[in-house]
């Protein structure tokens, strides 16, 4: 039996031109790292009633962060969180029509086991399970399984072969052997197959040339950064996409990550940002978590360039920034669609007191552009 993601098969894939979604809400402080009393508490009362509002607004998805260990700092940020397959599950239980990832890192659990997974909670959702691989890249985690990375290219073949064996247990209806460089497998096989006939979406966050490469290849979605401007997003975008209909791959989608401080004025925006991700951040975390900490300062030259990118990190894993008005940030989102992004996975300081506003005055400014239905 041949199983593939579907447009079909669950709101993931939505008539929306844009999709869009919340990014890390599993782990305490979500994707800021900054020391204001409000920052988000990770807490499963939280992820529960935030997953029913965003479910309720016709959101399409939710992402976790795989994250195993903090990164120390004043607020040990990230240092609280919950396994992501297990929350998705939970959350999925108590929804009914937004997709929700797990964040799976390759090298960590045994593609048997995790395809088993992966089954038993798509059938729990009828279907809106999705899986984010990755292959791996923070060893202080890995330290604790007592596990050391292979090379960067190894990481991706490794990547290749355990996404083959999951399909594979998803596909086959008959016993297969596997004998590959990493796994040789006997007899596997596995039921039950996964909801309705067709493949939970798999998507992949690899950003150099090999990450990129195997994303294409053998995900159904990327996403990809943006450094100093949304335009220039557009080249790699085309690029992506015209590799992946040449490998045949029509439904194809480019994702990014956006930061969202809307508030009724863009003064009270902006300051809102420099008082979370400047005056307020985490830096020993922040430093930590970009790896910067031990680099040679830089030049009095690039002293302001340096800064903003590690605000940019205190504010969400260096997403783009969407700061203003609703106009404003409505308007950022609409030349993220232009430019050929198919969604994008949002962070808020606190995603429950913040995402009310967004949903009444950002997603009916995108309805009206033609983004989003009504």
């Amino acid at each position: 039996m041949r199983v593939s993601a579907q447009p079909s098969r669950n709101e993931f894939y939505s008539r929306n031109a844009l999709k869009l979604g919340i990014f890390g809400p599993n782990l305490s402080s979500g994707l800021a790292a900054t020391k204001v009393p409000e920052r988000w508490s990770g807490s499963w009362a939280d992820n529960l009633a935030l997953a029913r509002m965003l479910d309720a607004a016709g959101m399409e998805f939710i992402l976790p962060v795989g994250r195993w260990k903090g990164y120390g700092g004043a607020t040990d940020f990230e240092g609280e969180g919950f396994e992501t397959i297990t929350w998705a599950g939970g959350l999925l239980a108590a929804t009914k029509t937004i997709t929700v990832f797990g964040t799976v890192h390759t090298p960590l659990i045994h593609p048997v086991f995790a395809a088993k997974q992966f089954v038993t909670v798509d059938h729990v959702s009828a279907g809106r399970f999705g899986l984010n691989v990755v292959c791996g890249w923070n060893q202080d985690e890995f330290d604790m399984f007592g596990a050391q990375q292979r090379e960067h290219d190894l990481r991706y073949a490794y990547g290749k072969e355990w996404l083959a064996v999951v399909k594979g247990l998803w596909e086959h209806t008959e016993p297969f052997d596997v004998s590959g460089e990493f796994f040789n497998l006997r007899g596997v096989i596995g039921g039950p197959k996964p909801y309705g006939h067709t493949r939970p979406v798999v998507m992949n966050a690899g950003s150099s040339a090999v990450g990129m490469t195997f994303a294409i290849e053998h995900c159904d979605h990327l996403f990809i950064g943006i450094r100093s401007r949304i335009g220039e997003a557009s080249d790699v975008i085309g690029d992506v996409l015209n590799r992946a209909r040449a490998s045949g791959k029509d439904e194809f989608g480019v994702f990014g990550i956006g930061i969202v401080v809307c508030r009724p004025t863009k003064r009270e925006a902006e300051d809102y940002w420099h008082y979370f991700a400047d005056e307020q951040a985490d830096w020993e975390a922040v430093d930590r978590m970009v790896g910067i900490g031990t680099k040679t300062p830089p030049s009095p030259q690039r002293l302001e360039q340096y800064q903003r990118i590690r605000t940019r990190f205190a504010a969400g894993y260096g997403g783009w920034p969407l700061i203003g008005d609703p106009d404003t940030v409505a308007a950022d989102l609409a030349e993220m669609a232009r430019v050929g992004f198919t969604g994008v996975a949002l962070g808020f300081v606190n995603y429950l007191d913040e995402f009310p506003y967004f949903r009444d005055e950002v997603l009916p400014r995108l309805a009206r552009a033609g983004l989003r239905q009504p």
